[in-house]
């Protein structure tokens, strides 16, 4: 066997050392090139990466813009709300440190175990709100007691908040907690406690109430918790919205409502304005945004009177008698009556085997326009509706804006139902009547109208001239609501003068309103009572007598209707009255009417001039809120 000389193995040796050398130069060159690549070549990239990491960007929610009436009293704020939140990862005991503040702060068992399961969705270093709505005295004792809290971090926030209560919802609105599709594409919808408008001008006019978010940018450490905050911009707020109610005759109309399930609607004739616009019975808004009980809600949900319903809106009730200035207007234009021929009423008509009855029983004898209209004679304007038709009918209730929708900035308008023959053949498949015409031409039957339409068809009725168009918003931030020129009603002036001097004698001896007349220097008003069926009087009720309306359940009781202007010699003001169930228009709503219209000539809202010096968008809440 052959052994190896001591000089071949260290030659072997020295190769296999200088192959590991070069092995591990080239790999220490290709460190410090990576090393280069990463720190010089790539260095600002990765110092971007890096401080994306360290820095976070965080919205801010906007302050949402106030509401005031014409005159700069506000209808919907914010104000401070004192809340407690509570850091979990911070508190080491959750219960516990939810016991030590259940000390301080009333919190129900029931509360507690939401709170603990939305602490068990989301990561610990989340805050998670314990309590709101907290008295000055509560919020500072909480404060005090922070050694013993841990965890606790006392919080000043906004809260929507509505001055007014219940005199104001169906028309301002509330808002509510954001949902749907729509919040997971808005990161501003997903900020704690962030609201939206749910009704009203809150829904409406949302986009303009609710600002822009501002943003804050804060150090978070590797866990997302937040270590300090390096900058801020502050967001916008929302623009402020100024309405043409005046909320010293709203107050009233509300207050002289009362409890009854009615509605009430206050224009000025020559700029439409309307200076109030009242739902009864109401609720109070301020409930929604500190949260309503289950218990309250049922028993507003399940009140016969709907108090959520906005009655001067969206409420459809036949017109009555209000109508039969419509259906006068009608047969003068058509020429199939003239203010002199008089029509006798006996208490009732004949058509075919149909009796149509007049709501005087005994009759009203001859009678001409002007004195059918003063004591709302059924058989007569049965007579003319008859001679005109339901489709001139429907022509001149358009034309004084019945069965239209109006350009007020506020979603849920009834249309109402002014019918036609091609209505009927459209919905019905069956031709048109003429017993249908007759009951129409006493705003009965198909017919039906909302109280903002009476209001409405009651202006044009007193201006004369133009087709006034209601307006609820006087201005939006710094931008008015400009009147536009309404379009001409080419009514003939002699027509109308006979239908507002009808208007005139109901309020004067022998009228259907007579106790409800103006009295006092520069006190007048022209009007018209309406009583409108909710259910048919059978033959039999007439044979035994119809009973007194209080001594049938509230639901089967006939609306009371009222509209009316004044003064009656430079008419200013127009209103419509609605009573559900109230029984007479005359005993019941133009008592109401009168009142109102009292009110409104005394305090002439519109000599009053409307505020100019609104708060501009951005302007810091004031300390009060």
């Amino acid at each position: 066997m052959a052994f190896e000389s001591e000089n071949d193995r260290y030659r072997r040796f020295t190769r296999r050392s200088f192959l590991l050398a070069s092995a591990q130069g080239l790999l220490v060159t290709g460190l410090l090139g990576r090393l280069y690549y990463l720190g010089v070549v790539e260095s600002s990239q990765y110092k971007t990466m890096a401080e994306d990491n360290r820095l976070s960007l965080r919205l801010i929610a906007p302050v949402r813009g106030k509401i005031f009436d014409r005159h700069g009293n506000p209808l919907a704020i914010n104000q401070k709300d004192f809340q407690v939140h509570l850091i979990p990862e911070a508190a080491h005991d959750v219960k516990a440190t939810l016991s030590a503040l259940g000390k301080i702060v009333n919190i129900s068992d029931q509360e507690i175990e939401k709170i603990l399961k939305k602490i068990s969705r989301q990561p610990g270093f989340v805050p998670v709100k314990v309590a709101e709505n907290l008295s000055w005295e509560t919020f500072s004792r909480v404060n005090v007691e922070m050694p013993n809290l841990p965890g606790i971090q006392p919080v000043e926030d906004k809260i929507r908040f509505y001055p007014e209560g219940p005199m104001t919802p169906h028309m301002i609105g509330y808002v509510g907690a954001p949902n749907g599709d729509g919040v997971r594409r808005d990161p501003v919808l997903q900020l704690p406690g962030f609201k939206i408008g749910v009704t009203g001008f809150e829904e409406s006019l949302d986009d303009n109430l609710r600002g822009i978010a501002g943003t804050s940018r804060v150090e978070v450490n590797a866990y997302g918790r937040v270590v300090r905050e390096v900058a801020r911009q502050e967001g916008r707020e929302g623009d402020p919205v100024t309405l043409t109610i005046d909320l010293e005759l709203q107050r009233y109309a509300a207050k002289r409502l009362g409890d009854e399930s009615a509605a009430v609607v206050v224009m000025d004739i020559h700029s439409g304005d309307v200076l109030a616009a009242v739902s009864t019975p109401s609720f109070d808004p301020n409930d929604f945004s500190f949260g309503i009980s289950q218990k309250k809600m049922d028993e507003l949900k399940n009140n016969p009177k709907k108090p959520f319903v906005n009655k001067f809106l969206s409420g459809q009730y036949p017109p009555g008698s209000t109508f039969k200035m419509v259906v006068a207007l009608a047969a003068l234009k058509a020429g199939v009556i003239d203010e002199k021929e008089k029509i006798t009423c006996t208490g009732k008509i004949e058509l075919g085997d149909s009796t149509f009855h007049c709501w005087k029983e005994e009759g009203h004898g001859r009678l001409a326009l002007v004195n059918a209209i003063a004591r709302s004679c059924d058989v007569y304007f049965y007579e003319i509706a008859g001679r005109v038709g339901i489709d001139r009918i429907a022509e001149m209730a358009h034309r004084l804006g019945l069965g239209e929708t109006y350009d007020i900035g506020l979603n849920g308008q009834a249309e109402g139902l002014i019918p036609t023959r091609d209505w009927k053949w459209a919905y019905y498949g069956t031709s048109w009547q003429k017993g249908e015409t007759l009951i129409s031409g006493i705003g009965q039957g198909a017919v039906l109208a909302t109280p903002l339409q009476l209001a409405v068809m009651t202006a044009r009725l007193a201006h004369g001239a133009e087709a006034v168009n209601p307006r609820l918003i006087y201005s939006i931030g710094n931008e008015s609501s400009f009147r536009p020129r309404f379009e001409p009603m080419n009514l003939n002036r002699k027509h109308l003068r006979l239908i507002r001097e009808g208007m005139e004698k109901v309020h004067q001896e022998g009228g259907t309103a007579y106790l409800s007349r103006l009295l006092g220097k520069g006190m007048s008003m022209a009007g018209k009572t309406g009583t409108s069926q909710v259910r048919r009087i059978t033959k039999e009720e007439r044979e035994k007598g119809i009973p007194d309306p209080s001594e049938r359940p509230w639901i089967e009781r006939d609306h009371a209707l009222f509209v009316g202007y004044g003064p009656v010699d430079a008419p200013r003001f127009a209103l419509s009255v609605v009573v559900e169930h109230g029984g007479g228009g005359s005993s019941t709503a133009a008592p109401i009417g009168r009142d109102i219209m009292r009110k409104a000539i005394e305090e002439d809202p519109m000599a009053k001039p409307v505020k100019a010096d609104l708060p501009e968008p951005g302007m810091k809440e004031a300390e009060n809120g």
